[in-house]
Order: structure tokens, then C-alpha cells, then sequence
């Protein structure tokens, strides 16, 4: 087992039994969110230039891991809310690919977008265990970066920050 992949079984050992890490918002220093073209479950390819214009949602997820379930019912809700306004998308990273991914989702009724991806692009967004969602701004720049369990209340408020005008967020000026 690689250094990296047992770092982040540790993790999701550790988010398991219930603690949290989170990074928070970097309002003072945005980074431009990686790159990608991956299919989802249907098999239509969504790139993250086809995200742009309204703020989004990517939730790095795997069905080996316990404390993702618990995100779905939260994403889900969020998904129904603001649906409109905002694109939910869950980023499976299972070396099983859709025979494994549709299932599970199919089973836990993810009503959001699911794409099929890998623990490369994760570690590419900066995601160092699962689940890792981060909230993109518009214009495809990383708003928060939230590692573990998201509450509906939290992710809330990090998806209202993205929606704020520039010069209403925390620290613009």
C-alpha cells in the first residue's frame, strides 16, 4: 500500500469515528479549481469548464468509505434547494468504475450528478481523505475546502459565501 493511500485510509478511519478536519474558506487567496473531463453514470462527459457560471459543489466521495454515506442525505437537500442555482456533483474515485459506482447510488438514491473519477484528481484538488467536498466560486475558483462530514447548516453558509458578490464575501475588500 502506497504512503498516500494509507494516509488517506487513515484519515477515513479517523472521520469514521467521528472527528472533523476542515480548511475553511481562503477568501484573501482563490486557486483556480483542477481541470477535468469525466463521464458520469449515464455516460455523458461533464468538464469543469461546463460548471462555470453559477457556483458548484464537488464532493470527492468512494463506496468503501462509511462517513460518505452520511453525506449524501446533505447533499441531496442541497441538491433540491438549489438545484437552480448552484450544481451539485459527487465525485466517485472507486477503481470499479460505474459496475461499482451505479449500484451504490441506485441503492443510497443520490439524486445529484455523479461522475466517475480517481484518487489522482482528488489529490489534485487537495483532497487528503474522503469524503472532501469543496465549494467552487462561479468562475471555477476553490470558495472552501471542507475534509470529512458537512453539516447541512455548514454547507449551507459555504454555499451562500460562494453565491455572495465578490465584495460581499468575508475579507474582499
Amino acid at each position: 500500500m502506497s504512503a498516500a493511500r494509507a494516509a488517506a485510509f487513515a484519515l477515513a478511519a479517523l472521520l469514521a469515528l467521528g472527528c472533523r478536519v476542515e480548511e475553511g474558506r481562503d477568501a484573501a487567496a482563490p486557486r483556480p479549481a483542477p481541470d477535468f473531463a469525466l463521464p458520469d453514470l449515464a455516460g455523458a462527459t461533464v468538464s469543469l469548464a461546463e460548471l462555470r457560471g453559477k457556483p458548484a459543489v464537488i464532493d470527492f466521495w468512494a463506496t468503501w468509505c462509511t462517513p460518505c454515506e452520511f453525506q449524501i442525505p446533505v447533499l441531496n437537500a442541497l441538491h433540491e434547494r438549489h438545484g437552480e442555482r448552484i450544481s451539485v456533483v459527487g465525485v466517485a474515485v472507486d477503481a470499479g468504475g460505474r459496475e461499482v459506482v451505479a449500484p451504490y447510488a441506485a441503492e443510497h438514491r443520490i439524486r445529484y450528478r455523479v461522475l466517475l473519477g480517481d484518487e489522482a484528481l482528488a489529490q489534485r484538488f487537495g483532497a487528503i481523505g474522503f469524503p472532501t467536498l469543496f465549494v467552487l466560486r462561479a468562475d471555477g475558483t476553490i470558495d472552501s475546502t471542507h475534509v470529512g462530514i458537512v453539516d447541512a447548516e455548514e454547507l449551507e453558509a459555504a454555499v451562500e459565501a460562494a453565491l455572495a458578490p465578490p465584495t460581499q464575501r468575508a475579507g474582499a475588500g
